[in-house]
């Protein structure tokens, strides 16, 4: 695989004039920004539920919605508050200055554009938006709750550390984006985060689980689904929650997903989920060796629930790479 390029943000262009438009994308482009275009105000605001972008970048003088008015939406939004704009204007008079203020603008441009002094302002409020995004202090809570669940199991001690290591060294072998490695980093913590709806009498028993319990049990990345749901700096780990025990025949759950309608990070996940799970001793069973791991991971590509060429790949990573020096996987 080819080692993908990482934009350098999202920016949302904003202008009923197709001639700015091209002008500002062209320019953002060039610094390795995505970026996606509205024409007008009402546009524009459904571009932002849609597309989530880093920055919007947007003129005041538009049809339907004016600058500030989108401006003071999007502000007024819980869920897009933070997300900065920029003001685009011919104005000079200080009241407008005082306006995109008052409806919370983050900075604002005048026309004609100064190239350097736009990359600069872009490049400020994008890196404070990453920043932001980071801190969501929900997600902490979320991280907090998930090591909780793991404690509740002295046989899981160390899974979800681990689960992050092996997803992200397989993501790194794959040539997958930095923040598809994030993204795996902190699925590895919260993949189970939806067993804090299960009953102990459930999770923790040792014999034989009921048709009744294992239904149960099932429904855990249903619940870590849900509460991961309202952050924004978790759309990605959402996947890896919902669906890190499908199958690419159809047979896993909750949604029996079928081949590449499973997204790929939660195919990793799975992967490394089954290894640890068959490396590591449980009342009920003995901790197989990594060889053996190994042969079973390949028996499951074989059955057709797991991608031989991830398996394959994870292999040889284990085999190789400063992970096996502390597993013992040779």
């Amino acid at each position: 695989m080819s080692d993908p390029i990482r934009p350098a943000g999202k920016v949302l262009v904003v202008d009923d004039v197709s001639a700015n438009v091209e002008l500002l994308k062209t320019l953002l482009t060039r610094e390795g920004y995505a970026v996606v275009t509205a024409s007008d105000g009402e546009q524009a605001l459904d571009m932002v539920d849609r597309e989530h972008p880093d920055l919007v970048l947007m003129d005041v003088l538009m049809p339907k919605l004016s600058g500030f008015e989108v401006c003071d939406r999007i502000k007024q939004n819980k869920s897009t508050r933070l997300t900065p704009v920029v003001l685009v204007t011919a104005l000079h008079e200080s009241q407008d200055k005082i306006q995109a203020i008052n409806a919370g603008a983050d900075d604002f441009v005048t026309k004609p554009v100064n190239p350097h002094e736009l990359r600069a302002r872009v490049r400020s409020l994008v890196r404070l938006k990453r920043h932001t995004d980071e801190l969501d202090s929900a997600e902490s809570v979320i991280l907090s709750l998930a090591l909780v669940i793991e404690a509740r199991d002295a046989y899981t001690d160390g899974h979800c550390q681990r689960l992050a290591r092996y997803a992200t060294a397989l993501g790194a072998a794959l040539n997958l984006t930095e923040d598809q490695q994030a993204a795996l980093y902190r699925g590895g913590y919260l993949h189970d985060v939806g067993k804090i709806g299960i009953p102990d009498s459930v999770l923790l028993k040792t014999g034989r689980l009921s048709a009744a319990e294992y239904e149960q049990i099932k429904q855990h990345p249903v619940i870590g689904d849900r509460l991961c749901g309202g952050m924004r700096s978790l759309r990605q780990v959402r996947s890896i929650v919902r669906h890190h025990h499908e199958r690419l025949d159809g047979s896993g759950y909750p949604d029996q997903l079928k081949g590449d309608a499973i997204p790929l990070l939660a195919q990793i996940m799975s992967i490394v989920d089954v290894y640890d799970a068959l490396t590591t001793e449980r009342p009920y069973k003995r901790a197989m060796t990594p060889a053996e791991a190994f042969e079973e991971l390949m028996a499951e590509a074989q059955r057709g629930w797991r991608r031989h060429d991830l398996v394959e790949t994870f292999i040889a990573v284990m085999r190789s790479s400063t992970i096996a020096a502390a597993t013992g996987a040779r």
